[in-house]
């Protein structure tokens, strides 16, 4: 397919709604579900919907773990529609190149931020959301002025440049004992045979923390993540931007929505049946914590079909019903952070003001979800009242 000339710099609804959609499911945290599946525990209902809020043990994909990829899938699906406003080809590049080593440092340094509050000290870890962001943005940025074809060649020798990586990388003994990194004793996870090049924090990324977090000051050594989170994560996390920067190039083409959506489908549905066969064939398990290569494929490919879902439902046929999501989609880091800062405060004024027993209305087993939600409007309320002042936070 010959791709016409692209388009002006423009903002698409579709992708606030959807970005807005992943934020909502993260903000939803204050609901604490799984609080009141404890108490029910004989529903099914309940306990599938604290399921959702959960993230996967190690392999395999929930509700819940879609909210960091299409965070970082929309990262790079938006970058093209930035640049057109900021760089035009033949310009030097260094501005640019300096906007992105900042936006990058901010990224990593406002994730350590949140992650330590009310810790004793900084916690000098890198997995999180913000921070695998910023670690990969300023090569995200560099990938974006390189012709598409270099950035499928990039997307492709990440994947298998970091398969190998993990695949050569020694595998303990039969009589490893694995609490020795942190793993539960109860852990059932283990792999074997290939799939154990990626088993809980014994593999290549847990070997690099034990180094470098080490590096930094802490309360006692590091030796592997209690989840099993590792810092190199953002290497393969680079090359889910990546596939949004292909995917907003998409969108940005003079195509027809039809033949937009059509791309995305198909890329997503590939996505999705390499992700599973990597995984069910026994090359690389589909893990979310440690970002496979096969998560990689797997999630990119749901990023992809959300992305032409969210597309379709919305472009060329007005956005009114998507507004609530628009809200927070288009002010997602305040999003973010107000969903870090302010639970406690939020809701400790809410009882304060309200009464505990509003929110046991319903009997005192529902009171978390009630008092969530609460907390929840509240949130939305703040985003709504910075959308409608046009007050966006940017880094």
């Amino acid at each position: 397919m010959t791709e016409p000339a692209p388009l002006p710099d423009q903002r698409l609804a579709s992708i606030d709604a959807y970005r807005g959609f992943v934020m909502l499911l993260m903000m939803a945290e204050v609901l604490h579900l799984d609080a009141v599946a404890q108490t029910q525990a004989g529903s099914g209902w309940w306990g599938w919907l604290a399921g959702l809020q959960q993230h996967s043990l190690w392999t395999g994909c929930t509700l819940h773990d879609i909210i960091q990829p299409s965070f970082s899938f929309l990262v790079g699906v938006v970058l093209p529609f930035s640049l057109a406003g900021r760089w035009r080809p033949g310009e030097p590049v260094v501005g640019l190149a300096g906007h992105a080593l900042r936006r990058g440092l901010i990224l990593v340094l406002l994730g350590v931020f949140l992650r330590s509050l009310g810790q004793a000290r900084t916690d000098w870890t890198f997995e999180d959301t913000l921070t695998q962001i910023g670690l990969g943005y300023p090569w995200l940025v560099g990938c974006a002025l390189c012709r598409r074809r270099t950035q499928w060649t990039v997307f492709a020798v990440i994947l298998l440049g970091y398969w190998a990586a993990w695949a050569l990388y020694p595998v303990p003994g039969p009589d490893f004992d694995y609490t020795s990194l942190n793993v539960p004793p109860d852990w059932n996870e283990r792999a074997t045979g290939l799939g154990a090049h990626w088993n809980m924090n014994a593999n290549l990324g847990g070997a690099v923390d034990r180094y470098l977090l080490n590096l930094f000051p802490r309360a006692e050594p590091f030796i592997g993540h209690p989840e099993g989170y590792v810092t190199l994560s953002f290497i393969p996390t680079l090359g889910t931007m990546i596939l949004g920067l292909l995917a907003g190039g998409w969108l940005r083409a003079g195509w027809s929505d039809r033949e937009r959506v059509q791309r995305l489908v198909l890329v997503g549905a590939a996505g999705l049946i390499l992700g599973s066969a990597l995984h069910f064939g026994g090359i690389c398990p589909v893990v979310k914590k440690i970002w496979t290569p096969a998560w990689t494929l797997f999630s990119g490919g749901l990023c992809c079909l959300l992305l032409a879902a969210f597309y379709a439902a919305i472009e060329g046929r007005g956005a009114r019903w998507a507004f609530a999501l628009i809200v927070i989609g288009s002010n997602s880091i305040a999003a973010y952070c107000l969903a870090h800062l302010i639970e406690g405060f939020v809701a400790a004024s809410l009882q304060t003001h309200l009464g505990a027993g509003f929110f046991a209305v319903l009997g005192e087993p529902y009171a978390p979800v009630l008092r969530g939600a609460a907390v929840l409007m509240v949130y939305w309320l703040i985003l709504l009242w910075l959308y409608r002042r046009r007050l966006f936070l940017k880094v």
